[in-house]
């Protein structure tokens, strides 16, 4: 529950005093009286008030005189001000708003317009000092919102955006701790590129990986997948981790198909200067142990199980062009792309033929 504004009433007179201190009790406020100006200059900066009630006319120091005091005082300079004098109110008002008063009553006081007018300062005064609070800590803010966008960028380098704001942002409990879950993964590299690598200068080299890695990672940032790892043409990436998608399977054919179109794309710069070179894909789904893996200093986020295996043997078997997929993402979106069988393979690591499938296209 949030203290009472407190109001500090000036004048020299006794009965005048504790006239406007009973009412204002009354209604819930918190009176602070001062029965001089001198003695109002002295409560101010002690009592810290909401609000001042102050008299005109006063010996030793006028009210004008306080008011003006409290105004050249930058602690004190937003403080509302309310004058109150017996005097003629049309010349009073001109000096009291002169002296930098907020507002104005004149004697006798009518118990109702004084009560209104306290409301409507305090009003005032408290959106005041909560934008005085938000522009003292927005400074604050802006720097801590520049750290976490360092932050963010920093560990995008590392790790997919997706799981960069999950941890800067907090909302996963600890998405670095290891953890199983269904995904789907994809495994995809050039064909050739090994002997490219082997008889071609090295700003050549890097030229191809820098136009194939700027491609493919917009299509794997556009079908919100997680990069594994990028090992020079080899990529693999993953589903449903550490953000969860309700389609996985889909979204990984479908990045992959447009990954094969825009290989095609480069291809044909690549032939012209020479490079002979193509494109096959993997894309296994199954359960996998998933979290951090290296050391302080240098982490990755990575997937661990005999899915990542599989969805590497059938990029390996891949030809030219093909996207093979595995029997379980078949199954998940048979009713989606056109694909040729192509029975069982043989693959290193698995004791049984793996039953595969080449997508020759999706379907409209």
């Amino acid at each position: 529950m949030s203290a009472p504004a407190k109001i500090l009433v000036v004048d020299d007179t006794p009965q005048n005093v504790k006239l406007l201190a009973d009412l204002l009790t009354a209604k819930g406020y918190a009176v602070v009286t001062a029965s001089s100006g001198v003695q109002a200059l002295e409560k101010v900066p002690k009592e810290t008030p909401d609000l001042v009630l102050l008299d005109v006319v006063m010996p030793e120091m006028s009210g004008y005189e306080v008011c003006r005091k409290i105004r050249t005082n930058p602690a004190t300079a937003t403080l509302p001000v309310v004058m109150v004098t017996a005097l003629d109110p049309a010349q009073e008002r001109v000096k009291g708003i002169d002296a930098g008063a907020d507002d104005f009553l004149s004697k006798p006081i009518n118990q109702q317009e004084l009560l209104a007018r306290v409301r409507s300062l305090l009003r005032i005064k408290l959106l005041h000092d909560e934008l005085a609070e938000w522009n003292r800590t927005l400074e604050q803010r802006v720097e801590v919102q520049v750290a976490q966008l360092e932050r963010l960028e920093r560990l995008k380098r590392f790790f997919s955006p997706q799981l960069a704001e999950m941890i800067v942002s907090g909302d996963a409990e600890d998405p670095l701790k290891s953890h199983r879950r269904e995904i789907t993964v994809v495994f995809l590299d050039l064909r050739g590129f090994t002997s490219f690598a082997e008889t071609s200068e090295p700003e050549e080299v890097m030229g191809v990986l820098r136009e194939y890695h700027a491609e493919m990672g917009a299509l794997i940032l556009e079908h919100e997948g997680t990069l594994e790892r990028f090992t020079g043409d080899g990529m693999m990436i993953f589903f449903n981790d550490p953000v969860p998608v309700p389609d996985a399977p889909a979204r990984a054919v479908r990045m992959a198909v447009a990954m094969r179109g825009r290989v095609d794309e480069l291809l044909v710069k690549w032939k012209k200067r020479g490079y002979d070179l193509d494109f096959g894909v993997g894309v296994a789904q199954g359960y996998a142990t998933i979290g951090a893996i290296g050391f302080e200093g240098r982490l990755d986020y990575g997937a661990i199980g005999t899915v990542t295996n599989l969805a590497a043997r059938l990029c390996g078997e891949a030809k030219p062009g093909q996207i093979l997929i595995a029997q379980r993402v078949y199954g998940a979106v048979d009713d989606s792309v056109e694909v040729e069988e192509l029975g069982g393979l043989t693959l290193k690591g698995f004791s049984k033929s793996v039953p595969a499938f080449n997508v020759l296209r999706l379907r409209r």
